[in-house]
């Protein structure tokens, strides 16, 4: 069996202008996914990139040179100097300890804020993408339908959706701590994604009455702003939009900030100084750092709502704890299904040679049987295969049960030896092989009991 690695750097790990320099090196021209083909030491691989984490988790037969592989992969887009100073950031999780920090990562267990929902949408999003590029096999395959599975598990069985809020409305709660009642403020919300749309969820649920929307594409713009009744703007108007406004909200997916330090300046003569508050939740960052030093502006970025929602805090850690019980759980089972992928070319084989023998015998069979009819041939045909698959039972079972067993090496030679299966011998003519082709779909329709 190969290994499972995990190598990223999250929120935790590296603060938002490290996380943003390397979010950039995974789009576009440069997707880790498209290195794929040049790796020597990296079986299978699926990126994920969001606000909060840049992660590859990957297959391969050896650790040390596939990690090696994969950060120079990261790193190459960013020069020398930064290569040296990134790579303290990251962080490496190996075989369980792999399963178990993704399955934290899709059940949101490992956000910035405990059980906001986005994360999972984000993580089959950049499945999609793994598809696309043909990148993830037999093992990821199944380990991020897992994921899913395990996210969905956590969410009925626990409270954490119910106690938990996402960055979106932890940006409402920050300009309500600021300003109390929302409900004649002015807001601007810049981007219309997902985020976009919770936050102005969020606001109208605070009452909030004018909002405007500004959005690159113009359609998506006037429809957020028709759902919430809220004012559309053209992209190009926001910087006069910003006279009018009290808080900004901006989470737009540009490489580059969208307002910078002289724009805001200029156009805060105009607001006579009233005081203007940018939350940016974009990473990227869409607001220039250097906007914090203009007097009567306050810009909050993703990194500063860490610690602004504190609400069922007690209650959230103690649906968490159950969370990790389940992500425990079914990580045991996803390493013990994948301790029987070993077993699997000794099941194949030792299935192919009873075809054989099967196939060879029946047609020796009807050849001296010729008067028989089509009928009687197909029950011979059932009957024989039937036979097979009920010798056959005892022995499989028995295989895929010590799969997970320290003995399993022994016991695979032990049944080798036994059915001889370890030399290729021919069989009629027939040569016992495991064709690549062949493995493949026969590893894709093998199931191990996880119960």
């Amino acid at each position: 069996m190969g290994r499972i690695g995990l190598l990223g750097m999250n929120h935790k790990s590296a603060p938002v202008e490290i996380r943003e320099q390397l979010a950039l090196a995974c789009r576009g021209e440069a997707h880790p996914l498209q290195a794929l083909p040049r790796l020597e030491c990296v079986g299978e691989l699926f990126a994920l990139s969001t606000c909060n984490r840049v992660e590859l988790l990957f297959t391969c037969e050896t650790l040390d040179p596939a990690v090696r592989e994969l950060k120079a992969v990261l790193l190459s887009h960013l020069g020398h100097a930064g290569a040296s100073h990134l790579d303290q950031y990251f962080y490496l999780h190996q075989d369980i300890d792999a399963v178990e920090h993704l399955f934290r990562v899709a059940s949101s267990l490992d956000s910035m804020v405990v059980g906001e929902p986005q994360i999972l949408g984000q993580i089959k999003a950049a499945y999609r993408e793994a598809t696309e590029y043909r990148t993830v096999g037999v093992i990821l395959n199944r380990l991020l339908h897992k994921s899913f599975s395990v996210a969905k598990r956590v969410r009925s069985e626990t409270r954490i959706g119910s106690l938990a809020v996402s960055i979106s409305y932890a940006a409402v709660e920050l300009a309500r701590k600021i300003f109390g009642d929302l409900r004649e403020k002015r807001i601007l919300l810049i981007g219309a994604g997902e985020m976009a749309e919770l936050a102005a969820e969020h606001l109208r649920a605070q009452g909030v009455r004018r909002m405007f929307v500004a959005n690159r594409t113009v359609e998506r713009a006037i429809e957020l702003a028709r759902q919430f009744k809220a004012d559309s703007i053209p992209f190009s108007h926001i910087l006069d939009t910003l006279k009018s406004v009290d808080i900004v909200i901006s989470s737009t997916g540009s490489t580059e900030p969208i307002l910078t330090h002289g724009d805001i300046k200029s156009r805060m003569r105009e607001r006579r100084n009233r005081p203007l508050f940018f939350i940016d939740i974009a990473v990227p960052r869409d607001v220039e750092s250097r906007v914090n030093e203009i007097d009567n502006v306050y810009l909050y970025d993703i990194d500063d709502l860490k610690g602004i929602v504190e609400l069922n805090k007690e209650e959230r850690q103690r649906e968490a704890e159950r969370a990790h019980h389940i992500i425990a759980e079914e990580a045991l089972k996803f390493t013990r299904w994948l301790s029987t992928l070993d077993v699997v070319p000794t099941i194949v084989a030792l299935r192919r040679k009873a075809e054989i023998i099967r196939q060879n015998e029946l047609n020796k069979t009807l050849s001296h049987l010729p008067h028989f009819s089509e009928k009687d041939r197909q029950a011979i045909v059932l009957l024989t295969e039937s036979i097979v698959k009920k010798l056959l039972h005892n022995p499989i079972v028995f295989l895929k049960k010590k799969s997970d067993r320290d003995s399993k090496q022994q016991v695979m030679d032990f049944a080798q030896q036994l059915f001889n299966l370890t030399d290729g011998a021919e069989l009629n003519g027939s040569t016992l092989e495991v064709e690549e082709a062949s493995y493949q779909g026969d590893l894709e329709a093998f199931k191990f009991s996880e119960k």
